[in-house]
């Protein structure tokens, strides 16, 4: 008997519902009742395993893809970097690979764009960047990564359980990755695009455990997911990704799955849609007890951990002073690139064919033989000598 499939009551009392798993994939998908002979069955009022078109979350990508072409196109490398990596891409062309190794824009683009960065956030009041920084990616590498997985991921279910829970899910989860983040890193600015695309990871994993009777291939499943996630995770250790908005993200979707992609369990839905003269007498609950139990757990640690976090965050707690180590999950430092991030500033001396550079917030200095610079030059130099 294929797993998921319950047995038929005696004197046919109950409608089957059959699960199997798609070929060549994990997703779930509910087939035709089987009734006994002479029971009208309709199967497309079973609304608890309907089929959803998915729209939004192609909407997402799109956006995604969008608001990072606008990014570049305000980054404009040759115009404000003395070096770029692939030039013939116009003002479209990367930062130097030693400033942002996943081919992207520069920091201060990224915060001229909306990144997070918390002093802004608490001191200025610009609560909305906890949002916008959701939309934002640190290069190429990164979009690609966050854009298949959001395609692979997001469309499945959107399908399984309509668009305003998974467009729901996918906001507070970026919310909730953004608060944790905002808790950790103090003195960068971060972008927390796939803080949201873990939250739909960790709602997958939510909803198996939650619906678990109804898959086939939960290994194969199980496996799925620990592969997308150990990629974004490696990801998240160079600069201008956040690893804190992944952890964040993972949570806050792991908890809403529980309430958001909960399934009636199918002694109820065979009940419900059985035709009265074949319905049991002994009325079966929507959900099993387990189900409520993860589900009123979740909304409570939800609601004392968003409300901790917004808490934390408006009174200017640095949780790095209780973790002194933290700070490499989201970012290792090698030869080849910094993980300082935040925006620099140097002050400049021209004299003659000679410019000297000194960085603002550091001992670093270099002169260099260049006579009449330009701002966006100088900006450059600054951007290289003060990052290495």
């Amino acid at each position: 008997m294929m797993a998921g499939t319950e047995p038929a009551p005696q004197h046919h009392h109950e409608i089957l519902i059959r699960v199997n798993s798609r070929r060549g994939g994990n997703t779930i998908h509910p087939l035709e009742p089987e009734a006994p002979p002479g029971i009208p069955v309709n199967c497309s009022d079973i609304k608890h395993f309907k089929k959803w078109f998915s729209w939004l979350v192609p909407c997402f990508v799109v956006a995604n893809v969008v608001v990072f072409v606008i990014t570049m196109f305000v980054n404009n490398c040759p115009k404000n970097s003395v070096s770029c990596l692939a030039r013939f891409l116009g003002r479209f062309s990367f930062q130097p690979f030693s400033e942002n190794p996943l081919l992207g824009p520069s920091s201060n683009t990224l915060e001229k764009m909306g990144a997070l960065d918390v002093s802004k956030v608490v001191e200025e009041h610009q609560a909305w960047r906890l949002f916008t920084c959701i939309w934002l990616h640190g290069g190429v590498f990164h979009l690609l990564a966050n854009m298949l997985s959001l395609f692979i991921i997001g469309i499945r279910l959107e399908q399984e359980f309509g668009f305003v829970r998974i467009g729901v899910l996918y906001l507070i989860s970026g919310l909730g990755g953004s608060l944790l983040s905002a808790l950790f890193i103090r003195s960068s600015i971060s972008v927390g695009a796939s803080g949201a695309l873990f939250g739909l990871l960790g709602s997958m994993l939510s909803e198996l455990l939650i619906n678990w009777s109804i898959y086939v291939n939960k290994i194969a499943i199980l496996v799925t997911l620990v592969v997308i996630i150990v990629i974004n995770l490696a990801m998240g250790l160079l600069p201008h990704v956040d690893n804190f908005a992944h952890i964040g993200g993972f949570l806050s979707g792991f908890f809403l799955g529980f309430v958001f992609l909960i399934r009636p369990h199918f002694g109820w839905v065979s009940q419900r849609y059985a035709p009265t003269a074949y319905s049991s007498s002994r009325p079966i609950p929507k959900f099993k007890a387990y189900q409520l139990v993860l589900c009123v757990s979740s909304i409570i640690l939800l609601i004392i951990g968003f409300t901790t976090g917004l808490v934390m965050l408006l009174r200017g707690v640095d949780l790095n002073e209780k973790c002194s180590w933290c700070h490499y999950l989201s970012c290792v430092p090698t030869s080849r690139w910094s993980c300082n991030t935040e925006p620099v500033s140097c002050l400049s001396e021209q004299n003659g064919e000679k410019l000297r550079l000194s960085c603002s917030n550091s001992s670093k200095s270099r002169t260099y033989e260049l006579p009449n610079a330009s701002a966006s030059q100088i900006q450059g130099l600054c951007s290289q000598l003060c990052r290495r």
